[in-house]
């Protein structure tokens, strides 16, 4: 009977702490559908959502671990001591991670590259075919898939070729001395302008600007919307070559030299 009466308050406080527990848990179910519509209203990526939810999940259950034990009359400072012990042991032992994730979610919010941009950083370049939480994923011009670290990528220099609608090619070729310059200007300016895909403003630009050693230099630069790039270069090379034969304008050695960008 005594000890009937002895157990007693302890069957009321675990009663009433399974009744905070079971309550918490139906309202942190209610808050994190709360959560989940607020954020999938924001203008952030995709992947970053689910994350932000699962995060806001794991602390209110944290919290509501820590309000059970506090009502079962366990000292919480120490329990406290003894997560902030094993969080920091943790955090040592998965620095790189915790990097890579801060990176990973500060590209998701300041957005320099995003799904489908070609750019160039940490010595690679190709498409980005995800970001996601630790690396992000890059695909190469010929299919190679390069896994690069968001910490890593979030702080180094990033060129998108992407970003802008138009892009700039810029080219430079070489005709012999003997050739009437003014007639190699006017077959470089007909053949831009002639290219259904060169933008007319900017106008084309088609300048003398090199005496090489074995050849008079042309620059010829001309703006073109950036998925027509390489269409560009590779039809405007091949029509310097056909038109110059035609011409008979000499190509001495070296036959081109055109500056392209990756």
């Amino acid at each position: 009977m005594e000890l009937g009466l002895l157990a007693l308050p302890f069957l009321k406080t675990l009663a009433y702490a399974i009744v905070v527990l079971v309550v918490g848990l139906i309202v942190i179910g209610w808050l994190s559908k709360s959560v989940e519509h607020a954020v999938g209203k924001t203008k952030l990526d995709n992947t970053l959502k689910p994350f932000i939810k699962s995060l806001v999940n794991a602390l209110m259950k944290i919290f509501l671990g820590l309000a059970v034990i506090s009502i079962l009359g366990i000292e919480t400072t120490s329990v406290v001591a003894v997560l902030a012990a094993a969080g920091f042991a943790i955090g040592l032992a998965f620095q790189g991670s915790l990097s890579n994730f801060a990176g990973g979610v500060l590209l998701l919010i300041t957005r320099p590259i995003k799904v489908g941009d070609y750019i160039e950083a940490n010595g690679y370049a190709g498409t980005v075919e995800a970001i996601q939480i630790l690396y992000s994923q890059i695909v190469t011009v010929d299919n190679k898939v390069i896994h690069i670290p968001n910490g890593s990528l979030s702080n180094t220099s990033i060129v998108n070729y992407s970003e802008k609608v138009t892009r700039r090619v810029d080219f430079k070729f070489g005709a012999g001395y003997t050739d009437d310059y003014k007639k190699v200007i006017d077959v470089l300016t007909e053949i831009v302008n002639s290219h259904s895909l060169v933008l007319k403003a900017p106008e084309p630009f088609v300048r003398m600007s090199e005496h090489g050693d074995h050849a008079v230099f042309y620059t010829v630069r001309v703006w073109v919307n950036a998925a027509d790039y390489f269409a560009v270069y590779f039809d405007v090379i091949e029509q310097v070559k056909k038109r110059f034969d035609e011409e008979n304008i000499s190509i001495p050695f070296p036959q081109v030299d055109v500056h392209m960008d990756k």
